[in-house]
């Protein structure tokens, strides 16, 4: 694997790959002293650095910026994917393109920012390799490129930490999967195995003197995929269990307008309504009375009331008495009426710009988020929050920021002002608050706001974003020690969001990866033709403990199917997964079924199932 980045990010994602998926790692990195590009990469870390267990230590490829020549030096023709992490977008594209030429097979992962340019970004890569090497078969380049940004793949993490305090989640099809960690279950009671139990915890985990989570296979260390008759029959034991990321909130709004986040009913008020309703009853009895009393019909009659009640009519002067009498009577209307409906389509446009501005929090509001920044993290935040009809309360310095049309379409009520000036938290509720995220740019700003808000509700939960790890760890132990009681969490995005690249670099079928103490369990997508253990096998037989376990099934046409289920869905993608499966459901070859495996177990899947051409089987 081919790391290229300028930032925490990409070291990040070589330590996902190698202590996660054990892959070998080279890394190029950006020089700020000039360097002999002829020369071999420098030296790798000592081992002794690294943990146990892991993949060998990257090598590391000096170089100021991803060129042709650094790529040769980084062996991308026999690599296996490229990771292009640099911030501009420019870099990463110029040298997709350059890393195409040198290897049509390659898996790229890039780096942007913009969901719908990447989408075509995607199909330009497939494309140049078309043009540049035209007896390149199309198969090779199936799901050969993926367009990731920090900020999709960060904000999962960030939502499941504020509403279920777990950074532990898959995301497939949509919806988050957190991995919940229960106490063992006391004598009489029948454990709660949520979507399903990964993994009996160790016996040791509550003895200071026991071996956690060591790799052995021996008593003690945790059991991966047990069989229901393993957990049931377990004593003193705690479990780890799939369960989904779920609250709910007040829905919004049915009926919208214009998408401004107005409903009809707030637009069309009672009075306008009322208004309305006097002006065609009256234009009715007005013209039933001129249809009864004069020679006209039902047309010329409606005709005449509606000018009458308007008063462009010309007098009826020599028109008979009660054609005279009936047009005084519908000037008369028409002076009652007019007024009416004129302060009440002022009214209707008063409401509408109003509620086209921001909103501001209701007095009674209280059980929402406080959400701190409404930037490129803030606003897909918002919009996964939103999602799951959470109550959000967003505040923001810029009114010129990412995220603050995104707040007006929605509805969410925002507070324009400086986080740190007193009033401010106040204004956004935030001592009846159940979180508070605190994502702006700024670390200090992320800090202080978090400091402030504790003394306004020492119990609230918090969630920081910080760009360094090392400093989101020193703040996390010291918010941790100053309030014992409260749950506080520090976040780097970088370290969020190192697992989904890692999971793309590996395949579009990899979901995802949650340790489990020193152990990990992947997430992957699979389709069933080809691998024996599976097909025309029940969902009951095709479980193999410690192996490998079939989760759910991707119900959803062939042709309607998303490619890759980790990513956020799309306007028009459809991911319909049926998790609740019958034990003797017979899986068939045109399944897509949603799996959880050990490292070991799904290894053995993919050496027996159909093989991407840029990656060769495993073992």
């Amino acid at each position: 694997m081919v790391v290229c980045g300028d930032d925490g990010l990409a070291h990040r994602l070589a330590a996902e790959l190698r202590e996660v998926y054990r892959r070998q790692v080279v890394l190029v990195v950006p020089v700020t002293e000039p360097q002999d590009h002829g020369a071999e990469p420098t030296a790798p870390v000592p081992a002794g650095q690294f943990s146990a267990g892991t993949g060998p230590p990257p090598r590391e490829v000096p170089s100021p910026a991803p060129t042709r020549e650094a790529l040769r030096r980084a062996r991308v023709e026999s690599a296996a994917a490229l990771a292009l992490l640099y911030e501009d977008d420019e870099t990463n594209l110029r040298a997709a393109l350059a890393a195409r030429r040198l290897n049509p097979g390659l898996r790229l992962v890039v780096r942007m920012y913009n969901r719908k340019l990447g989408d075509r970004l995607e199909e330009l890569l497939d494309q140049a390799v078309l043009v540049t090497e035209p007896g390149v078969d199309r198969t090779v380049l199936d799901a050969s490129t993926t367009v990731l940004s920090d900020a999709d793949t960060a904000a999962p993490a960030l939502v499941a930490t504020a509403i279920a305090d777990t950074r532990k989640v898959v995301q497939a099809g949509g919806l988050l999967l957190r991995a919940a960690e229960r106490p063992a279950p006391g004598r009489g009671e029948v454990p709660d195995p949520g979507l399903c139990t990964l993994a009996l915890l160790s016996s040791t985990t509550t003895d200071p003197a026991g071996a956690e989570g060591s790799d052995t296979s021996g008593a003690g260390g945790p059991d991966l995929l047990p069989d229901d008759r393993v957990v049931l029959a377990s004593q003193g034991r705690g479990t780890i269990v799939l369960e989904a990321v779920r609250r709910a909130g007040p829905a919004l709004p049915p009926r919208r307008l214009a998408r401004r986040g107005a409903p009809l009913g707030e637009v069309f008020s009672a009075r306008l309504r009322w208004a309305l309703a006097g002006v065609v009853a009256a234009v009715l009895v007005l013209t039933g009375t001129t249809i009864a009393l004069t020679d006209a019909g039902p047309v010329q009659a409606a005709y005449l009331t509606l000018l009458d009640l308007f008063s462009i009519n010309d007098p009826a002067l020599e028109e008979p008495t009660t054609r005279q009498v009936l047009q005084l009577l519908s000037g008369l209307a028409g002076l009652a009426l007019l007024p009416l409906l004129v302060a009440g389509a002022l009214e209707a446009l008063g409401t509408f710009r109003a509620v086209g501005a921001l909103r501001r929090p209701p007095r009674i509001l209280s059980g929402h988020i406080v959400l701190l920044g409404l930037g490129k993290i803030g606003a897909r935040v918002l919009a996964r929050l939103r999602e799951y009809d959470i109550p959000v309360v967003c505040v923001e310095q810029d009114p010129d920021a990412r995220g603050i049309p995104l707040a007006r379409d929605l509805g969410v009520p925002v507070i324009l002002g400086d986080v740190t000036e007193d009033g401010v938290l106040d204004a956004a509720r935030v001592h009846r608050a159940d979180a508070l995220l605190a994502l702006t740019s700024s670390d200090t700003t992320n800090l202080e706001a978090v400091l402030a808000a504790r003394t306004l509700h020492s119990g609230l939960r918090t969630v920081l974003r910080l760009y360094d790890d090392d400093f989101a760890t020193a703040v996390y132990r010291t918010l941790r020690s100053a309030h014992p009681d409260a749950v506080t969490r520090s976040r780097s995005v970088s370290h969020l969001a190192a697992p989904a690249f890692a999971g793309a670099m590996m395949g579009r079928q990899i979901l995802g990866a949650i340790p489990v103490e020193r152990k990990v369990l992947l997430f992957a997508a699979l389709l069933v033709a080809g691998h024996p253990q599976l097909e025309g096998r029940t969902v009951a037989e095709s479980f193999r403990a410690d192996s490998w376990r079939v989760l759910a099934l991707d119900t959803a046409d062939a042709s309607a199917r998303r490619p890759d289920l980790a990513s956020t869905p799309l306007d028009g993608e459809r991911s319909e997964l049926l998790w609740d499966l019958h034990p003797g459901y017979v899986l068939q070859p045109r399944d897509r079924v949603v799996i959880a495996a050990t490292r070991r177990g799904l290894a053995e899947l993919l050496a027996t199932g159909p093989q991407p051409a840029s990656e060769p089987a495993a073992g």
